[in-house]
């Protein structure tokens, strides 16, 4: 009677694991449907924003035309200088604001450092003392000490 407790016991125990296993591979497959449905439902969230700010800036930068357009006629209105002098006026404005922009930007894009200052440095001074280990190594067979080069601040 021993031998066939030992059996049924080793059959649903082999039972059991098989749908553990099952059970976890149809777990993992619907993990990975439901993450692909998120991702989807977050990437048509960020098209709509997409689309929205497209056509808010669409719509800023025609409004901002048409209110440069008020100010030539309000200039001309106000003044003795012809149309297109009120033109000439608010264009050299605009072209003066804009260099501005330009100035600003390539001033505080020259002061962002794409490498943080020193680590340049740094990689130069380890490739000249990875090369001097390797020419010494290429010279002589006996073993070299690595010695670690001090990081500066």
């Amino acid at each position: 009677m021993t031998k066939g407790s030992q059996h049924n016991s080793g059959t649903s125990f082999t039972s059991l694991v098989g749908d553990l296993a099952s059970d976890a591979n149809e777990l993992l497959r619907q993990e990975v449907a439901l993450t692909k449905l998120e991702v989807q439902y977050e990437l048509r969230k960020a098209k709509t924003a997409a689309m929205a700010l497209g056509v808010g800036i669409g719509v800023a930068i025609l409004g901002g035309m048409l209110l440069m357009l008020m100010v030539v006629h309000l200039l001309a209105a106000l003044t003795v200088v012809p149309l297109w002098g009120c033109y000439g006026i608010v264009g050299s404005g605009l072209v003066v604001l804009g260099g501005v922009w330009l100035a600003v930007a390539k001033a505080t894009a020259n002061k962002l450092g794409v490498v943080p200052a020193g680590t340049a440095e740094r990689i130069n001074e380890s490739v000249q003392w990875l090369t001097q280990q390797t020419r010494s190594d290429r010279r002589s067979t006996r073993a070299v000490k690595i010695s670690p080069t001090p990081v500066r601040p």
